[in-house]
């Protein structure tokens, strides 16, 4: 059964997104990684890229299938995470941790109230 942090919001594209004032950390969720099984590579995108919310952001690939990773929200990309280049798996082991995929710096904070609470998102996956 895939973990659903209460203190995250999603998209029904299985990203997580943590807001912090204008930052905001994103990544794919537990489900998400379960459904693309083994993770062998990210594609991460460019520091200073400016996104539009449901924008590309990158894909995930893995022995299945390739994904894209989507932006939960309008903004600009402060950080990736660049230990996924050389460890992709630890998306796979932390998926809300470790995992985490860019830093965003949000355009537009509101918009993360069009994002799905943790029941909602239990409930589209049918947890």
């Amino acid at each position: 059964m895939s973990t659903i942090p209460e203190n995250l919001k999603y998209t029904k594209d299985h990203e997580w997104i943590h807001v912090e004032g204008r930052r905001a950390t994103v990544g794919i969720t537990d489900h998400a990684q379960e459904q693309l099984t083994d993770v062998v590579y990210v594609e991460l995108p460019p520091v200073g890229k400016v996104v539009k919310a449901g924008d590309v952001l990158g894909t995930v690939e893995s022995v299945k299938a390739v994904s894209e990773i989507f932006s939960p929200l309008s903004g600009r990309v402060l950080e990736v995470n660049h230990a996924l280049e050389d460890t992709p798996e630890v998306v796979n082991k932390d998926p809300y941790g470790k995992g985490w995929i860019v830093v965003l710096e949000t355009s537009h904070p509101a918009e993360a109230d069009r994002l799905l609470d943790p029941k909602a998102y239990r409930a589209l996956i049918g947890a």
